[in-house]
């Protein structure tokens, strides 16, 4: 089973469930890479400082507010992490609300929740109790140092976790121009409902979701297996050995990580100060050059 994202506590009054935090979704998109059409050479994400035009590498880069345009305020890793709660492996239920008292316009993404060592009991009581009255329990989780509004509901045998949109984050239906009112207001005659209720009976069935499969999916799929039999359609890339990272994300190529410092490794003990110690006169020197061009130009 893969690692779970986050190990913690269910809180409700004094009863306490250590569970852990699993994905419950599975991203099966196709991803591409940007090609140049000229030679077929991969387009890399620079992080170019916008005023030397040079790249900047990872250990350089902070995040910063921007509250007024063009004005930044930096901020530490640490003041982030200090805004989120600090019950920080603790999902406290906060309140138990009728499921279906939650629209769908707040529910965002899943997760399931997987008992810990000796916790099954806990765990049975809590999902069981939510059956039995048709309550979700709502609380705080931080998942890394993000803190989210989350709801906790039973689905089958498991407990699962459902991130929730704070309602700042939800659009108001009525900010959009929609046709408000009844359908007599519209000019719907009662024939023409009765047969739009008449079509809509006739495609009624249960939702069964294996019913449905991503089609698009599919066909570019079969696409690209064409491609790959096509002569001249395929391009070998080289890649370079330095990871080439997303800025929005925390994906690392580890194997490329562990290869460098496994060559790190083997390098003499002596060959690191000996660099360290050749690059202090080297600057004295670049000074001194270039105040004595300075001189001259003066």
């Amino acid at each position: 089973m893969a690692r779970p994202i986050w190990n913690g506590t269910i809180s409700f009054g004094l009863l306490n469930v250590p569970v852990q935090l699993h994905s419950g979704e599975r991203s099966l998109d196709l991803h591409f890479r940007m090609l140049d059409s000229r030679d077929n050479s991969p387009v890399r994400y620079e992080r170019v400082n916008s005023d030397s035009g040079e790249e900047v590498p990872w250990k350089e880069i902070v995040k910063a507010y921007e509250y007024s345009k063009g004005n930044y305020v930096v901020l530490e890793p640490e003041d982030i992490a200090n805004a989120a709660s600090e019950n920080r492996e603790v999902i406290d239920m906060e309140a138990f609300v009728d499921r279906e008292s939650i629209g769908p316009a707040y529910l965002e993404k899943p997760y399931v929740l997987v008992p810990g060592k000796k916790a099954e009991k806990g765990y049975v009581l809590l999902r069981e109790v939510l059956k039995k009255t048709g309550k979700v329990g709502i609380g705080r989780v931080v998942i890394r140092t993000k803190e989210y509004l989350a709801m906790v509901e039973p689905f089958e045998d498991a407990l699962q976790l459902i991130l929730l949109r704070f309602p700042q984050e939800v659009v108001d239906i009525a900010e959009y121009n929609v046709p408000e009112g009844s359908a007599t207001k519209w000019h719907i005659s009662p024939k023409e409902m009765e047969m739009a209720t008449t079509l809509l009976e006739s495609m009624a069935t249960q939702f069964n979701p294996d019913d449905y499969q991503d089609e698009f999916k599919e066909r570019l799929s079969a696409v690209i297996k064409k491609r790959l039999k096509a002569k001249g359609a395929t391009t070998t890339v080289e890649e370079e050995e330095g990871p080439a990272h997303d800025a929005t994300t925390n994906v690392v190529d580890f194997m490329s990580l562990l290869k460098k410092s496994l060559e790190k490794k083997g390098e003499a003990p002596a060959k690191a100060p000996a660099r360290k110690t050749a690059k202090k006169p080297a600057t004295k020197k670049a000074a001194t050059k270039s105040t004595s061009k300075s001189k001259k130009s003066a």
